[in-house]
């Protein structure tokens, strides 16, 4: 029998190589992107901080992004604050604390489920679409043409985007605060027998402060932040054609839903 060759200096790695090999190209991705990012960031603010920014684009995204959702906040907040009751309705009966039902819907509506919820919502709708928008104009060479004409691509698309989003995010966080109480009233009514007047005695007892209300919107404001940035960032960097724009809009959706999760326990926590 001939001698067996020796394992070519070719042969794969290892497993284990080749798992830490995953993890370390994830992390290194993970790291890229969050720079660019923080790049695209640091350009946008320059851009507002001289004014450089096209006002009839902000203004046609504002309606795009801020008023064509209001019919989902409506339907997201209104179910929300009724669900909040139905979680507290056992307790509520149990103890027969009717008079708190107010500040526990409140609490937890104002500091963490509207601005959380309500972010998720404009990062499926807004975020996506906005992706899709920048993905599409980079397969088909529209930034690049934006350059050719001497048109700065951050000031005439991505700081008006960014601008409408944040505001879309905190004005679209205020509304939802007020429907989601709104349903939580009622919902107490339908299910408990809660007048609405009771319900918010109890939200206006003086246990809920402003900064319960603050809380929430500086929540807002840094999810909004995030999305903008994702959205953002992912769509200028497609590669690939129509499947890169398809794969860019995926990740935005994922990263910014991990992202909002992420700097929402670091703003609670710093907050608290």
């Amino acid at each position: 029998m001939p001698p067996k060759k020796p394992p070519s200096a070719s042969s794969p790695p290892p497993s284990d190589v080749g798992l830490l090999e995953e993890i370390g190209g994830g992390f290194l991705g993970a790291a890229a992107t969050v720079g660019g990012m923080g790049l695209l960031g640091y350009q946008i603010l320059r851009r507002l901080v001289t004014f450089r920014i096209d006002r009839a684009e902000t203004l046609r995204n504002l309606y795009r992004m801020g008023v064509k959702s209001i019919p989902i906040v409506i339907v997201t907040a209104l179910f929300t604050g009724a669900i909040m009751v139905i979680q507290a309705a056992p307790l509520v009966v149990r103890l027969g604390a009717q008079g708190l039902l107010g500040w526990g819907a409140g609490f937890g509506i104002l500091r963490e489920i509207a601005p959380l919820l309500t972010a998720l919502m404009i990062n499926g709708r807004v975020g996506a679409n906005n992706t899709a928008e920048l993905g599409t104009m980079v397969v088909t060479e529209q930034i690049d043409a934006l350059r050719v004409l001497a048109i700065d691509p951050i000031a005439f698309l991505i700081a008006p985007r960014f601008v409408a989003m944040v505001t879309t995010l905190f004005l679209s966080t205020i509304f939802a605060d007020t429907l989601a109480l709104l349903g939580a009233a009622y919902g107490g009514l339908g299910l408990l027998g809660v007048e609405p007047k009771t319900f918010y005695n109890g939200l206006t007892s003086g246990l809920l402060g402003l900064s319960d209300v603050t809380s929430g919107l500086i929540k807002s404001i840094v999810f909004g932040i995030v999305i903008a940035l994702s959205s953002c960032q992912y769509g200028l960097g497609v590669k690939g054609g129509a499947p890169g724009v398809g794969r860019a809009v995926n990740a935005t959706v994922v990263a910014s839903a991990a992202g909002i999760f992420v700097l929402d326990y670091f703003v609670s926590f710093t907050l608290d």
